[in-house]
């Protein structure tokens, strides 16, 4: 795909997420929308999956280890053709009773997710696994796992970052989602977690630091990592907190608040 037909994807899921958000009337829009460019480049370009074989044994893996951006997740599933023709009329169906769209991502519920997720700091080391499984029955597909900024303050990111260099796992990518902003406020008045890079390169990881919406800067990253041989790759990803949606824009307020009715109409025209 072009960069112009991913930037249309990307603007399709910011629509679906905000659509998926304002209906439950709860969510997480922010950091959502913040991943958008980076699912676009996974789902579109990088990654080896199937949406008719959503179970295929050498698939990549996405964990999504910031469960909370879950509509996210869905947009991009929904998009790609993992729920088939019905995805579309699951939109407005977020966090309702039954529905498989769950407020985190519940990998009995949902073909396309990887892993359940949603208590933070526990992806990364679902996704060792994955990737250490990988190693060992001699599989060569490659797994992504998406983290938040704030995520970093669990101690068992850092557990996982040690294993992984340990075992080497170089088909292991983890994507830092930098946009310095959590629930209560700055990262970096919250739990500074700076500097991202320094840490990793300490416990022995490939980093590559790009703008999260640069498609040039993201495809890259996601190629030069394929040639990292003995090492894990970690790309720190500086974003913006609500991308795409001019007032959740660097806005805290918006990491779990549903827009109301005038402010839904504003962000989707914006998206239009």
């Amino acid at each position: 795909m072009k960069i112009e037909d991913l930037q249309k994807k990307a603007k399709t899921l910011r629509k679906d997420i905000i659509e998926m958000i304002y209906r439950a009337k709860s969510g997480h829009p922010g950091g959502s929308l913040s991943i958008a460019d980076i699912l676009a480049v996974l789902y579109w370009k990088e990654m080896n999956i199937d949406p008719k074989n959503p179970k295929m044994e050498n698939r990549d893996r996405l964990v999504l280890s910031k469960g909370h951006a879950a509509p996210a997740l869905y947009a991009a599933l929904i998009e790609k053709g993992f729920l088939g023709d019905e995805g579309k009329n699951l939109i407005p169906t977020l966090r309702k009773w039954h529905s498989p769209l769950q407020g985190h991502p519940d990998m009995k519920k949902l073909a396309g997710v990887e892993m359940s997720t949603g208590s933070l700091g526990q992806g990364l080391s679902a996704a060792n696994g994955m990737a250490l499984s990988a190693k060992i029955y001699n599989n060569d597909y490659r797994v992504y796992a998406i983290l938040g900024d704030g995520e970093l303050q669990e101690g068992q990111v850092w557990e996982a970052a040690m294993t992984a260099a340990h075992y080497k796992l170089d088909n292991l990518v983890a994507i830092v989602d930098y946009n310095n902003l959590q629930i209560d406020g700055k990262v970096s008045d919250v739990m500074d977690v700076a500097p991202v890079g320094e840490k990793f390169k300490a416990f022995k990881w490939n980093v590559i630091e790009i703008d999260g919406h640069n498609y040039e800067e993201i495809i890259n990253a996601l190629d030069t990592a394929r040639t990292v041989k003995g090492q894990p790759t970690v790309i720190v990803a500086n974003t913006v907190k609500g991308k795409g949606v001019s007032f959740m824009e660097n806005n805290a307020g918006f990491h779990g608040a549903a827009p109301n009715d005038e402010e839904y109409k504003k962000a989707m025209e914006e998206l239009s």
